[in-house]
């Protein structure tokens, strides 16, 4: 007998109207971002940076969508005391820094989102606000 899992992802149409609305939300903000959604693998789906975003906010958006996708939770969301072994134990996959949220669709899980470019206040702030951009049900803070 074969099993197989069947596990609900984030469409490219979706994920790149979350890019475009989180560059349009930053610009709004005065902040240039880099954003990154992945599927719940944490693979990526849709990826837009603005003119201008600072080079290493491309790995960091990338690691807060995966740490929302594969958690589940926002990037916030890993326990303080944990942070540094989390982050080392995953190799750098996973961050603690504000800005990833999970994407998640009447009850239904299909990703992640990562914003980064601002400080992590501002980057969780465009996060949420392209969750509400889009459609995708509200994050627990």
């Amino acid at each position: 007998m074969t099993e197989y899992f069947s596990q609900p992802t984030i469409t490219y149409e979706t994920a790149s109207a979350a890019v475009a609305a989180a560059i349009r939300i930053g610009a709004e903000s005065g902040v240039r971002v880099v954003v990154t959604v992945v599927d719940p693998s944490m693979t990526v789906v849709a990826l837009g940076r603005a003119d201008g975003a600072t080079p290493h906010s491309l790995e960091t958006s990338r690691r807060k969508a995966g740490t929302a996708a594969s958690t589940r939770k926002p990037s916030t969301a890993i326990r303080p005391d944990l942070t540094v072994a989390i982050e080392h134990g995953s190799g750098g996959l996973l961050t603690s820094i504000g800005g990833g949220v999970p994407l998640v669709f009447g009850g239904v899980h299909v990703g992640g989102l990562g914003v980064a470019g601002g400080s992590p206040e501002q980057d969780v702030e465009i996060a949420t606000a392209v969750l509400a951009a889009i459609g995708a049900d509200e994050v627990a803070r």
